[in-house]
């Protein structure tokens, strides 16, 4: 089933629906709610790989997980940029006993700024009453003092401090998190593909030794005849019993693979509120509804850089690099010395107050400060572990880099084999056939043996079961070719 069509009919239903409570409510209270397409999907019918990656796409916890991982690195970069946030101070100081009666009100807004690791502030200062000599500084006139200013760094923190550094690293973080979610997304969608094929090669295992029991079951039938009339031993009638039973064993094991298969696919097939759904034997899906089995070692080999570059391990590793580069800049800044450069202007307004005439002016500062730690040994150690850290990730990103290379050359060499071997177990099931049925034509006509016949009916089902097995390492191979080659399209992610 297309999973296009649940959603052309779901948006139909939305419409139908709402062209209902426009023109009536009445009406729109007795519309019954619809089934949720993606269930109807997963329950109803034969059940396709596209249902099936549907459903893991939308509700698979590890899915669902990474998604939440990335709105959390998202909010740290959020909690990053907050280091940039206006800050407004304010503060009142006042003498209630005393030989001096000053007080004064001070409000104070202070904006940091990433050039130069700047920030400026402006800030309103009103004082009155009297002030010792040594408290001076607060007097201002009676309409208060304005005072603009900012402070520059020079060297250490010019170019890079530890705000501007959580900034960057926890964007970074963020695009981590988002390749993160294709990780997560093309693991789970592999994972769901293998499971979904091995149920569906347990099941046309079980359809054999059905086909192979009721043939033992039909022939008792017959055998048992042929002796009450004298034309066939006992002995044969016990022979088929045991094939009988051989068979049936057979059967009783198929039945419990499949049962473990279709529990294992309901750990990907799930309903909108992530409830297993285990499929069961009606909904295996008949041969001319899947599809046959692609030959791709062309498209991959023309591909083959582009997955390379693509790959989302080696984009994760590009921003490892990048963050690890940073932490380096950030650590060769804590070297540096401190110089800071600072300026200010104030302004004393209105009548001139307590402190006297020498408030009333338009007063400019500059002034610079220095430090230096003279040994500097924490920041010469957190930089050489940077370092270190930078030479691990790139060692790792070059195994990685050989590793996926060497996992696609073996993912196409099984690939092909799996074709070849799928169309020679089909050869193998077409000769198995034509011999049983000669050997049941000799049988019928006398010139052959009961033994010979079980034989080759046998040999034939072992054929069919390597010719469904044949097939299944086929569609395995081509699952892991579509997520080596990041086909979002054969993965149900697009």
């Amino acid at each position: 089933m297309d999973p296009r069509r649940f959603q052309k009919a779901f948006s139909a239903c939305v419409g139908v629906g709402l062209m209902l409570t426009a023109h009536s409510g009445v009406a729109a209270q007795n519309i019954e709610p619809f089934e949720d397409p993606l269930e109807v999907a997963l329950t109803e019918g034969a059940l396709l790989p596209d249902e099936v990656l549907r459903s893991s796409a939308l509700t698979f916890p590890s899915i669902l997980a990474s998604f939440e991982r990335e709105a959390a690195a998202r909010s740290d970069q959020l909690a990053a940029d907050g280091a940039f946030d206006l800050l407004l101070e304010g503060e009142v100081y006042d003498r209630v006993t005393g030989t001096f009666s000053g007080g004064y009100g001070e409000v104070k807004a202070t904006q940091p700024l990433r050039p130069f690791g700047a920030q400026v502030f402006g800030s309103y200062r009103l004082s009155d009453g009297t002030f010792p000599i040594y408290e001076n500084i607060f007097n201002t006139n009676q309409a208060g003092e304005f005072k603009v200013g900012a402070l520059f760094s020079l060297l250490r923190d010019r170019s890079i401090d530890s705000r501007r550094f959580a900034i960057e690293d926890t964007r970074l973080a963020a695009s981590q998190a988002r390749l993160d979610i294709l990780l997560v997304q093309l693991n789970v969608q592999f994972e769901a593909l293998r499971a979904y094929w091995r149920w569906v090669a347990a099941g046309e295992q079980i359809s054999v030794y059905e086909e192979l029991l009721e043939i033992a079951e039909a022939r008792a039938i017959g055998l048992s005849r042929e002796i009450r009339l004298g034309a066939t031993p006992r002995l044969a009638l016990t022979e088929n019993q045991q094939n009988v039973l051989r068979r049936r064993t057979l059967l009783e094991e198929a039945q419990r693979d499949f049962i473990t298969a279709s529990n294992s696919l309901s750990y990907y097939l799930r309903d909108t509120a992530g409830n297993l759904i285990v499929p069961t034997r009606n909904q295996l899906p008949s041969d001319e509804q899947l599809s046959a089995l692609p030959d791709m070692q062309s498209l991959i080999e023309a591909r083959r850089d582009d997955i390379l570059e693509s790959r989302p391990e080696l984009e994760t590793f590009r921003l490892a690099i990048e963050r690890a580069t940073n932490k380096i800049a950030l650590r060769e800044n804590d070297l540096k010395p401190r110089l800071d450069a600072t300026v200010e202007v104030s302004r004393d307004f209105g009548a001139i107050g307590d402190g006297g005439s020498t408030f009333d002016s338009t007063d400019t500062v500059v002034g610079v400060t220095f430090t230096v730690p003279l040994q500097r040994r924490e920041a010469r150690g957190r930089l050489q572990r940077a370092e270190a850290e930078l030479r691990e990730i790139e060692l790792d990103q070059r195994r990685v880099a050989d590793q996926i290379q060497v996992e696609l050359d073996n993912i196409l060499e099984n690939l092909n084999a799996a074709i070849q071997l799928a169309d020679l177990a089909e050869q193998e099931v077409t000769a198995a056939s034509e011999v049983v049925e000669g050997e049941r034509k000799r049988f019928r006509l006398g010139a052959g043996d009961f033994f010979r016949v079980n034989l080759q009916e046998e040999r034939a089902a072992e054929a069919e079961i390597r010719a469904i097995q044949a097939e299944l390492n086929g569609r395995l191979a081509a699952a892991s070719y579509s997520a080596a080659t990041m086909d979002l399209e054969e993965l149900g992610l697009e």
